[in-house]
């Protein structure tokens, strides 16, 4: 009679092979979703009107100050409003729409833009770490040149910190912006898929979001909102 001597014990389960006290793998735990911080859907501000600390201004005036109001917008991509500007400068003249009493250092923040019109420039975006309207962070979409883009302002001036070309977006179509700084490193997303990255040291405190456009490019607004960064 033969006597079988077993000396290993091996236990195949899901996701792990069990040999001498190996541990079953758990699966890794999902990530909480980050926290809104501030979020501006513009549905209960009054439409012909600009909700309460949001400030336009502009760099480099060519004609009239921008008329930025909320809008009532079947389309909207949160209806029943939306946030527009209207605008006939040249194409010098940047656009803006700070909301005063903000003061964010790291943050993930995003819009929804929709261009309309416009024949200098089309498109928008976002403002983030603003000293004040000549002092800044914005990321941007541009259907007419068909890139996509993240600048800073220095005492007016504007530097072109990281371009993507053959980005094709459409007019009168919702697209999100979004941009996600952390110390001195800036991520942006078009549509949930990062284009941009890039390190910059300009604006190292806390400062102002707002909206953006340049020149004629009238555009419109919906869901704009401040997050924790992961």
């Amino acid at each position: 009679m033969h006597t079988v001597h077993a000396r290993w014990l091996v236990l195949f389960l899901p996701g792990c092979l069990l040999m001498a006290g190996c541990e079953q793998r758990q699966p890794a735990a999902t990530q909480p979703a980050p926290v809104a911080l501030a979020t501006w859907d513009f549905d209960k501000a009054e439409p012909g009107q600009l909700p309460a600390g949001f400030v336009p201004g502009q760099n480099n005036p060519t004609k009239e100050l921008a008329v930025w109001k909320v809008a009532a917008d079947a389309e909207a991509s949160s209806p029943p409003n939306v946030l527009t500007v209207e605008t006939y400068n040249d194409n010098a003249t940047f656009n803006l729409l700070l909301i005063e009493g903000t003061a964010y250092k790291d943050l993930d923040l995003s819009v929804k833009v929709r261009a309309r019109t416009g024949v200098h420039d089309r498109g928008g975006g976002i403002i983030w770490r603003a000293k004040d309207e000549n002092n800044y962070y914005i990321c941007r979409m541009n259907p007419l040149e068909t890139n996509f883009r993240v600048y800073k302002f220095v005492d007016g001036k504007r530097k072109q910190l990281a371009s993507v070309e053959g980005i094709q977006t459409e007019s009168d179509k919702w697209y999100t912006v979004r941009a996600v700084m952390s110390g001195d490193h800036i991520e942006c997303y078009l549509d949930g898929q990062k284009l941009l990255d890039v390190h910059d040291e300009e604006f190292k405190d806390a400062g102002k979001v707002g909206l953006w456009t340049k020149a004629d490019a009238s555009s419109a607004f919906d869901d704009l909102i401040v997050r924790e960064p992961r």
